[in-house]
């Protein structure tokens, strides 16, 4: 393995500990009755070493996780509000992460469902290269799963065709690829 992978992968690493600590502290100051900007992480990659810049930004507000979103460990999805809640039972507070989410163009059925594939990068149904792919379900020939646009826009719901695929955030596809291997359980919920 190269220098070039271990630097990468570092990187990766350390985005995804600063997003969680990002995500975690905005968390705090809610729970505290305060609002204001929530932390993203900026990545440069120019450079010998890559480096990691937190910065605000404006983010919708999610709602606290339903009652309905079952038990342990889990993603959990809301199609009818788009809303992520990354559940672990054993932290404190359980919701390590929540956020606002674009869904495709149909939407999976609710039910409980194991994440059976991930890709790290590839180019998704609506010719978008997409990374973080975490495939869940397969309904009617529409595969369902997390993702995220590589050129970090804004995700946008695909008008063409059926699609499956639900957009998130760079950020926040990080979140759902560290948090949901294979076999991890998604919950969706109407």
């Amino acid at each position: 393995m190269g220098p070039g992978v271990v630097v990468t992968g570092l990187t990766l690493g350390a985005l995804a500990v600063v997003s969680l600590l990002a995500f975690q502290a905005n968390g705090a100051q809610e729970r505290a009755g305060g609002t204001g900007p929530t932390a993203s992480v900026t990545a440069s990659t120019s450079g010998p070493a890559a480096t990691a810049t937190p910065t605000a930004s404006a983010t919708p507000t999610v709602p606290a996780l339903p009652a309905t979103s079952g038990t342990g460990l889990r993603v959990v999805y809301s199609v009818g509000s788009h809303h992520v809640w990354l559940v672990d039972p054993k932290k404190n507070p359980q919701v390590v992460a929540a956020f606002s989410v674009t869904p495709g163009s149909v939407e999976p059925n609710p039910g409980s469902y194991p994440v059976y594939s991930r890709t790290p990068i590839t180019t998704g149904t609506d010719g978008r290269q997409i990374e973080h792919v975490v495939r869940f379900a397969q309904q009617n020939g529409v595969v369902f799963g997390f993702s995220a646009p590589v050129d970090g826009a804004t995700p946008t719901a695909d008008p063409k065709g059926k699609t499956g695929g639900i957009r998130s955030s760079r950020t926040d596809g990080q979140l759902i690829w560290d948090f949901a291997p294979n076999g991890t359980k998604v919950v969706v919920i109407a």
